[in-house]
This record gives C-alpha cells, sequence and structure tokens, in this order.
C-alpha cells in the first residue's frame, strides 16, 4: 500500500528542512525527498576528491548573523550538536598598493580603519549605522520574519511613522545611487557595495537603496559553521527525525499528483507514490514546480505563464578555487597590518567604484571580466575541516552562465580560468607560489547547477529580485505568501520571500503558513510585521 502522510516536501535545502522540522514538531508527519544523496542542499561539505582528508564548502560558507534567526534557537540546535564562529576581523579588501579596508564586528574599529581612506565617509558610516538600527529592528526584521504585507498596505503603515518614511526615500534608490551619494572615496564606494550589495542584490536596482546601510546597521556578521556548512543540516536532519520526520534522498521526482484540482502527494520515476492528506510543499524553483511536475492540465495557464517568466540574477553565479595547503595564506599586505592574515573573509582584485560596471558589462556579453574575488581559509577558524596542520581555502567569483554564449563553454575553460584566479590570489599572498599547495580543483556556474538543478542558471539566490520578484509578489503575483493558486501545494524555497541566501526565512515564514491552514497551534512566538509596523 502507498504511504500517507500529512504533508510531503520537495527538496532537501535548508529552507525545505526548516519548515519540516517546524512543522513535524506540530504533531504532523512528514516527509521530504531530495534527488540529492543527502539532505542539505548547498549546505554541502565534501571531502577533497583526491586527498579526503582536506574538507571543503563548495557552494555555501559565509552565513550572515544566523545564530540570530528565530528558528536556530527554536529548533535547538545546538543540542545537536551545531556550533557557529564569528570571527572579529569580518571582512577586509586587500588593495594591491598594501593598504587595506577593514569590517570588524566591532563598529568603532570599522570606523577607524574607514577613517584611514576618508575622515568624512568614516562619520557617515557611523551616522547611517546609528541611523538605520531602530529601522532595522522594528521594520526590516520583522518583515523578513513574517509572511509579506500587500504592498498598498505595506506603504500606508510606513507612510505613518519617521523611520518609515525614511525607509521609503532610501528604498526608491539603487544601490550604486545610495553610495554614490552618500560616500566620496573611490574605495569606500567599492567596498560598501560588494560587502553590502554584490554578492546578494542587482547593485542597479532602484528598491533596494536601504540594502547597504541596513547590513551596516545589523550586529549579524559573517559566520562559520564548525565543521563545515553540512553541520547545519545534520542538525536540522537530527531534530526533524527526533520528532517522527521522515526523509528520502537519492530519488528522482516525476510529477505532483493532483486529485479533484488538489495537490495530493508526489510519484518518483520508479512508479512509487506518496500520499499527502494536507499538504505538498515545494523547496524547488517555479518552473520546476509548476512546469515540469505538475500536470498541464492542473495548472491555471496564466499561472504556466508567470512561472514560465520567472527571472534568474544575471550576477549570481559563482565559479570557486578550492586549494589544499600546508600552510594558510599570508598576504604581503600583512607585513605593515599583521591582522590581514587573520582575516575572515578576504576580498582581492577590487581597486575602484568603476569596476562594477565593467563586471556587469562582462557578464551581459557571457564575458569574464577582470578577476574580482572573495574567499576564506576555514582552518584558520575550524582545524576539523583538514589534516593535523594542514589547511583549506577558497575563492569564489561572479561569473557568466553562459560563457560566450553557452554553459559547457565552461568545460573547456574552467581550468585555465582557476589559473588565472591562482595567479592573482599568489600576487597578493606570496607564499601560495612557493609549494604549499598540495591539490586545487575549480567549480564552474554549469557545475553548480548540475549538482544542484534548483539553481538554475547557476543563481544560488534561486530568482532575481527584478521584475517585481519581491516581497508579496514573490516568486511572482498570486504565489507571494507561499499558497499557491493550487490547493494544497505550497512554496518553500528561496524563490518566496524574502529570498535565496542562508537565512532559513523562507521555510520559516511558510511553516507559518501552512500550520495555520492545518489549524496547528503556532507553538513558536513569530512576529508580526503588520503590528510591527503600526506601533511605529
Amino acid at each position: 500500500m502507498d504511504a500517507i502522510f500529512d504533508g510531503i516536501i520537495l527538496g532537501t535545502g535548508h529552507n525545505a528542512l526548516i519548515l519540516q522540522a517546524y512543522l513535524s514538531r506540530c504533531g504532523l508527519k512528514t516527509l521530504s525527498v531530495d534527488r540529492a544523496s543527502i539532505p542539505g542542499g548547498g549546505l554541502m561539505t565534501i571531502a577533497n576528491p583526491r586527498l579526503p582528508s582536506f574538507r571543503h564548502n563548495p557552494h555555501s560558507f559565509f552565513h550572515r548573523g544566523l545564530t540570530a534567526m528565530p528558528w536556530y534557537r527554536d529548533l535547538e540546535l545546538e543540542q545537536h550538536g551545531v556550533r557557529y564562529l564569528e570571527p572579529k576581523l569580518n571582512v577586509a579588501m586587500i588593495l594591491r598598493d598594501g593598504r587595506a579596508l577593514e569590517w570588524w564586528t566591532d563598529l568603532d574599529r570599522t570606523v577607524e580603519t574607514c577613517a584611514q581612506f576618508s575622515k568624512r565617509d568614516a562619520e557617515t558610516l557611523r551616522r547611517l549605522a546609528e541611523e538605520f538600527e531602530p529601522i532595522l529592528e522594528k521594520i526590516l526584521l520583522p518583515e523578513a520574519q513574517s509572511p509579506p504585507l500587500e504592498p498598498g498596505l505595506r506603504h500606508r503603515l510606513l507612510e505613518h511613522s519617521a523611520p518609515g518614511r525614511r525607509l521609503l526615500e532610501i528604498s526608491e534608490l539603487s544601490p550604486l545611487e545610495f553610495v554614490t551619494r552618500h560616500f566620496e572615496h573611490d574605495a569606500v564606494r567599492a567596498g560598501l557595495l560588494f560587502f553590502n550589495g554584490l554578492r546578494e542584490v542587482d547593485l542597479r536596482l532602484k528598491g533596494f537603496g536601504h540594502s547597504i546601510p541596513a547590513l551596516l546597521a545589523s550586529r549579524a556578521k559573517a559566520q562559520m559553521a564548525v565543521g563545515g556548512s553540512a553541520s547545519l543540516a545534520r542538525g536540522l536532519v537530527a531534530d526533524i527525525t527526533g520528532h517522527g520526520g521522515e526523509l528520502r534522498c537519492g530519488v528522482e521526482l516525476s510529477r505532483i499528483l493532483v486529485r479533484s484540482g488538489r495537490a495530493s502527494g508526489i510519484e518518483l520515476t520508479t512508479g512509487e507514490q506518496f500520499h499527502a492528506s494536507g499538504f505538498v510543499a515545494s523547496g524547488l524553483n517555479p518552473r520546476q514546480t509548476f512546469l515540469d511536475l505538475m500536470p498541464p492540465e492542473a495548472v491555471p495557464a496564466s499561472v504556466r505563464e508567470k512561472a514560465a517568466q520567472f527571472q534568474y540574477n544575471l550576477l549570481a553565479p559563482l565559479f570557486g578555487l578550492h586549494v589544499a595547503l600546508d600552510e594558510p595564506p599570508r598576504y604581503a599586505a600583512a607585513n605593515l597590518h599583521p591582522e590581514l592574515n587573520e582575516a575572515f573573509m578576504v576580498l582581492i582584485g577590487l581597486e575602484r567604484f568603476g569596476q562594477f560596471h565593467e563586471i556587469v558589462a562582462a557578464h551581459e556579453r557571457d564575458e569574464i571580466p577582470s578577476p574580482v574575488a572573495w574567499g576564506a581559509c576555514p582552518t584558520l577558524f575550524d582545524s576539523s575541516q583538514a589534516a593535523p596542520g594542514k589547511h583549506t581555502a577558497f575563492l569564489w567569483e561572479k561569473l557568466p552562465y553562459a560563457l560566450r554564449g553557452d554553459p559547457f563553454n565552461w568545460a573547456g575553460e574552467k581550468e585555465a580560468h582557476g589559473a588565472q584566479l591562482l595567479k592573482l590570489w599568489s600576487e597578493m599572498a606570496p607564499n601560495l607560489g612557493r609549494g604549499i599547495i598540495r591539490d586545487q580543483f575549480v567549480l564552474s556556474p554549469d557545475d553548480t547547477e548540475s549538482a544542484l538543478p534548483n539553481m538554475s542558471r547557476g543563481d544560488l539566490l534561486v530568482g532575481s529580485f527584478a521584475n517585481n520578484q519581491v516581497g508579496y509578489n514573490r516568486p511572482f503575483a498570486g504565489a507571494g505568501c507561499y499558497r499557491t493558486p493550487v490547493p494544497g501545494l505550497y512554496l518553500c524555497g528561496g524563490s518566496t520571500h524574502p529570498g535565496g541566501n542562508i537565512t532559513g526565512l523562507c521555510g520559516y515564514n511558510a511553516a507559518r503558513v501552512i500550520a495555520a491552514d492545518l489549524g496547528k497551534r503556532i507553538w513558536w512566538n513569530p512576529p508580526n510585521a503588520e503590528q510591527s509596523l503600526a506601533a511605529l
């Protein structure tokens, strides 16, 4: 007899796992399925293919303020061995002339290093961080941790308070416009745009001018999981199974079953079926969900059209260079600034503000721009990710998915580009050229899509914020609050509000919606964005 569950979840990325953990704690009988051999999606820590004592994190490593997320506390993940570190010198942008722009967990130290480039910019940075702290705490965080508000209602609520009006004013700008308007020094502008922008938001996109001051105001900095990013997935799985949830990995979905117009289960390519009496929730992208897995007759034509038009980020795909080392990278600039050899995230190749326009133009031509890369040496902080006394390190770079018009061009190009990236790295950290590299490998944007098909076109953010794919309309109008136009079918992945990256908030918010629809008690204490905005 085919198995019957209260709910079935498609995918085992972190959002899907968080959703399943909450609903399993609600007493629901849940099943998640995934084509990958192990759960976690981008929360992947792999053994070096030739030196298995070295471990690498190919898709997800920097987790911004994760321990401050409500689900991290609610799911008691530290009881399952999950641990995070937040190094004090959080980010260092190292210039070729030996100077460095440093972001510390301590705002005073960040302002101090900024002042070495521009005292005016340092004063502006402090002022914006202080001004936006209440905006972040009272507006942006409750909004991110709640189902999205209807845009008209949100605008009316924000207009009633000074912080709300200020947020609306700043949000009208793009990040590029914001930085140009408020900062003067070329390197400071470039660093702010990269660290607080390019990795997450299209810098040209109006409506996101607030992203930079909000991140400056945030106490949540870049963190890393002890043991590798996969340890977070293991902790979530332990909580799920401890509360009766089930997972099936290494299986291929054939279709979502529909009965009497309602999503009612799934069928695998083997023909095996699983039925859901309450819900089916998809952590996959909209095209996979509505076009690949749903019977055409079960989805309104307008919904299929919107799913087909869903857009992915031009600048999101990653190229990765991963190395196994006898010693950590030692930067030449550390001769003047010794702390740089202990920096967590290191940014190299970025020297001036104008490089952003060059990067965008190269992506639009499907060509490789001059290298601008960021990375880390995880074993400086967590020795468990390599053999005793040895190290791993990596650099990531934003590069076009369809190289010269075709993603398959990466197969013949990626090794040569990896060598070019290593050359830049060795110029900044000369010891890399002195025989300390024991092994190396590269991963292209095409490799990302092959490993994680949900990340179509290599988009780690699972969808652009352009095309009005934001908030109440993410992934598209009519499916923006985790419910879809198909009864019983929900969305919970990075293509929903508040978007991609390792925040877990898509799954967290979806859990509230599904639990309420099924009449289950909300045992946790989620914020209410509408009440928060009304109280300003």
